[in-house]
Parts: C-alpha cells; sequence; structure tokens
C-alpha cells in the first residue's frame, strides 16, 4: 500500500464554534473510482442528510469523506494524494470505500490525517462524523476477507444481507425521510449528488469468480443481487429526478439472479427497467464473456430502451495467459462472441479491457493479443499494465516482468488501441445514430453520447442542425458525418 511523505503530522483542527453551537453540520463528498462507487456515496449522502448534515459540493466543509478506490496501485495513489489534499484543505478528514476497506489499521497508522471506516461503519456513518467533529479517533478496523461474512451457497446469502452484512446499498437504514429513495427497498436510502440525465443503478454487490489478480472479492465480499422489484422502485424514482439513462452496474452483471433462484434474470429485469416511464435507455456494464448467454445477447439486442452495448470483460486474448488468471476463453472464442453479437445487431457497440504484461506473457500471448485487437473491431479498448497486488495468487506466479518491460507492452498496445478505436469510429460515417444530450449550446448544436458510447469512457457524439430549444435528456437523431478519434460528428435528422 502506498504511504504518504513521512514526518507529515496529524491534522488538528479546531471546530467551527458558531456552526457547531447552531447544530449544523457540513460535508462534502468526494467519490474516487467506479460507478459502484457513486452509488455507495449516494447511500452515505442520504445516510447523513437524513441525519441533519448539510451536503456541500464546493467550498467550506466541516467534515471531507472521501470515498476511495483501491483496486490497482494508480487507484491507490490517487486515494491517498486526494485524502492529503482534502487535509491540508482544513476540514476534518474520513477515507471510505474500498482503499479504506483493504487496509484499515494500516492506512490508518501510514495517513494519520484521515479518519479510516470499513463497510461495516455505513450504516452508521452519521454517527461516526458526529464523534469525528468531536474530537474522538474512531478506531481503525482490521481488514478481513468479507467473502466469510456470507453462507457460501448464494441462495442463502439474501437473507444475510438483509440483516445488514456490511454490504454498501443492501444495509439497514432509518426511515426514509422525504425526497430520498429506496436502494433496497425501504430499508437502503439515496440521494443524488449531481443532477447529470444519467445515473448508475447498482444491480448486485461482491464476486465470486477467483481471477488471480483480482483482490476485489476479498474487500468487497461474495455476490449478493438486489431484488428486481427494489431496483425498479429505485428506477422510478429516478425518473422522477430527471434520470434518462441508466447504468446498470456491479462487479459482474452477467450473475444477476443466481443467488435469487434464477440466472436468466437479468433477461427479464432489463425490459422491466427500460418500461419505467421518463426512462429511455438502460446499458449494462461489467459483463462476463464466459457468462454471456443467447437469451441475454437477443434481449439487448432487440428489447426497446435496451442498448446493444457490450461491456465485455475479455482481460486478454491468449488462452495461455488467460488461464493463469483464472479466467475462460482465447481469441477464437471471443471472435465467435462478436460474430453472434453483431449477426444480431451489426452496430452493436463492444468495449473491453486488457491486462498486458501478466506474469509469464510471452511474445508469442503478446502479439496474438495484437491480432485480436486487430481483428475484434472493438469501439473502446482499455490497456492496462500488470500490477502485483497484494494477497493475489499472481503476485508470487513466476515469471514477473520487470517494469519497464510492462509499461514498454502498454505503450505499444495502447498505440494499437487508438488506432483500432479511431477506425472503428470512422466506419461509422454515414451511420444513422440516436444520441442522448448531455450538453446544449443553444445555437442548433448540442452534446451528448451515441448507443455505443458509455460516460465518460467512450467518446462524445456532437450534433449540429438541430431545432431550438433541445434540452438535455432529449435523445434526437442524426447521421454520423465526422469522426474525431473515438468522437463523432452527426447532423440532426431533418
Amino acid at each position: 500500500m502506498p504511504s504518504h511523505p513521512p514526518g507529515a503530522p496529524p491534522a488538528q483542527r479546531a471546530l467551527p464554534g458558531a456552526a457547531r453551537a447552531a447544530g449544523r453540520r457540513s460535508v462534502r463528498l468526494v467519490t474516487l473510482g467506479c460507478a459502484r462507487n457513486e452509488t455507495d456515496s449516494e447511500e452515505l449522502a442520504a445516510r447523513l442528510h437524513a441525519a441533519g448534515w448539510t451536503l456541500s459540493r464546493d467550498g467550506d466543509a466541516d467534515v471531507i469523506l472521501v470515498n476511495t478506490c483501491g483496486f490497482i496501485e494508480a487507484a491507490k495513489r490517487e486515494s491517498i494524494a486526494e485524502l492529503l489534499d482534502a487535509a491540508s484543505a482544513g476540514a476534518r478528514v474520513v477515507a471510505a470505500g474500498c482503499l479504506a476497506e483493504r487496509y484499515g489499521a494500516e492506512l490508518a497508522e501510514a495517513l494519520p490525517e484521515a479518519q479510516v471506516l470499513s463497510f461495516d461503519d455505513y450504516a452508521e456513518i452519521a454517527a461516526r462524523l458526529d464523534a469525528v467533529l468531536a474530537g474522538e479517533r474512531w478506531p481503525a478496523h482490521a481488514p478481513r476477507d468479507r467473502r466469510a461474512l456470507l453462507p457460501i451457497s448464494p441462495a442463502e446469502r439474501p437473507r444475510a444481507a438483509r440483516r445488514g452484512a456490511g454490504i454498501p446499498g443492501h444495509g439497514g437504514a432509518p426511515d426514509l425521510p422525504p425526497g430520498v429513495a429506496p436502494a433496497s427497498g425501504p430499508r437502503v436510502l439515496r440521494h443524488r449528488l449531481d443532477d447529470g440525465v444519467m445515473a448508475p443503478l447498482k444491480i448486485a454487490s461482491g464476486c465470486d469468480r477467483r481471477c488471480t489478480f483480482c483482490a476485489i472479492p476479498a474487500f468487497r465480499g461474495a455476490y449478493v443481487s438486489r431484488p428486481p422489484h427494489d431496483l425498479v422502485a429505485e428506477a422510478r424514482w429516478l425518473a422522477a429526478r430527471g434520470v434518462r439513462e441508466l447504468l446498470l452496474v456491479s462487479e459482474n452483471s452477467t450473475s444477476y439472479g443466481k443467488d435469487l433462484g434464477d440466472i436468466r434474470l437479468l433477461e427479464s429485469l432489463l425490459p422491466q427497467l427500460a418500461a419505467v416511464p421518463g426512462i429511455e435507455w438502460v446499458r449494462v456494464s461489467y459483463l462476463q464473456p464466459a457468462e454471456m448467454r443467447p437469451g441475454l445477447i437477443e434481449v439487448m439486442t432487440s428489447a426497446p430502451g435496451v442498448l446493444p452495448y457490450f461491456d465485455l470483460s475479455f482481460q486478454h486474448a491468449s488462452g495461455a495467459v488467460l488461464r493463469r488468471m483464472r479466467r475462460f476463453g482465447d481469441s477464437v472464442r471471443f471472435g465467435a462472441l462478436l460474430e453472434q453479437i453483431r449477426g444480431r445487431c451489426p452496430g452493436a457497440g463492444v468495449r473491453s479491457n486488457f491486462i498486458v504484461g501478466f506474469p509469464g506473457e510471452t511474445d508469442a500471448d503478446l502479439a496474438e493479443l495484437a491480432q485480436f485487437l486487430a481483428d475484434a473491431r472493438l469501439d473502446a479498448i482499455g490497456i492496462f499494465g500488470y500490477s502485483a497486488e497484494d494477497g493475489t495468487e499472481a503476485a508470487s506466479l513466476p515469471g514477473q516482468l520487470p517494469e519497464h518491460e510492462v509499461g514498454d507492452r502498454v505503450a505499444e498496445l495502447a498505440g494499437l488501441a487508438d488506432e483500432v478505436m479511431a477506425q472503428r469510429a470512422a466506419e461509422r460515417i454515414g451511420e444513422p445514430v440516436d444520441v442522448i444530450i448531455e450538453q446544449a449550446t443553444g445555437d442548433g448544436t448540442a452534446t451528448g453520447r451515441a448507443a455505443h458510447q458509455a460516460p465518460e469512457v467512450d467518446g462524445t457524439t456532437t450534433v449540429s442542425g438541430l431545432p431550438d430549444g433541445v434540452r438535455p435528456g432529449a435523445i434526437v437523431s442524426g447521421v454520423v458525418t465526422a469522426a474525431d478519434g473515438v468522437d463523432l460528428v452527426a447532423t440532426g435528422a431533418a
């Protein structure tokens, strides 16, 4: 785990006396990492709001609560830097989220500027922050394997989750105040922290896979699905607050429903969410290629409002490397899956992430991956260098590559990925396209995302020739006229 510069003293802050006397407490939430963390932050915000805390988006706050990311080394460094920046702002600093859960007392010792909380503290977050303002030092937790908190049998997990097993998005909560949504029935809170037209919707937490490079299951726990009726209720609440696109998130969306007795439950959930009044688009993320089913592909390429967008977690294309990762597939199987998807919907969007420099990766393995990228015509590609993560099996595998060699491989494949993505975008010139507007300039031009472009990671589409009055959240039709890397330019349909 990265540490902050040695010799930095713990932050000692004077409490704002007037604010304390008046009973006002303010908190600013900083969210790092993935969209799953965004939903967790909105749960924390709802709990704090219900307890009388003022949520500050900008400016001064009594407490800065940083929802950290602890997935890979770069994310850890970003989280540490954010915590140090928050401490320098003069507020009390609290670390929550994955980095805090993963390292607990070790992080608290390395970073005395911040109080460190566990997922188990979320249900009592207001009381924890009250204690922080009172000058108390809450003892940081000793990390543990959170998979052991739930039964081995998936079918027995929902009951344990309802009892509040420290699962963000699944725990108990006080009665709902006005304007706050249920995130898992009437027991979980949600408070929106922005007013965008897209919102993530967490459909499950945890993971049962045992990929050798990944530490997430140990600190996020075993897989637990949220009941469909809770998700539909939350989707209605989001739609009432201006959300037009739902981004379904989890650690593994293709496993949704396995603990509820129906491994194909996602196929029936997607049309239900798309039918919610006000919801125009439903997008699914975090799909495991080995778990893709013909029925799921059919729903994702034909159900109204469900986008033909496939965020497939390939990770590599060499069968030998994938077996060392304890994953399934190879370039032939992955190519066949893409053919199946595009056979049903030629314009389907596909993105994936890949790890290069994995222990034992040969030049032939890298060449196979490069050839797959050239052939697969993916819309969006993420290339990441392997880093040995604490507590993972891969960290002790033979064939660890030097850091400079991993960096060289990343640079080589990232350059190829940029070329492939630009070519794929150029192939879309002349295609009709629907775009959800996120920003309108008022001069007949607006910027948004096409169906194959997920929020923040897959580029944007700028549409001209639109009628006056087009607002964020509208879905407009056009024809692609140009491409600039992964970004598209379109002319609105008459």
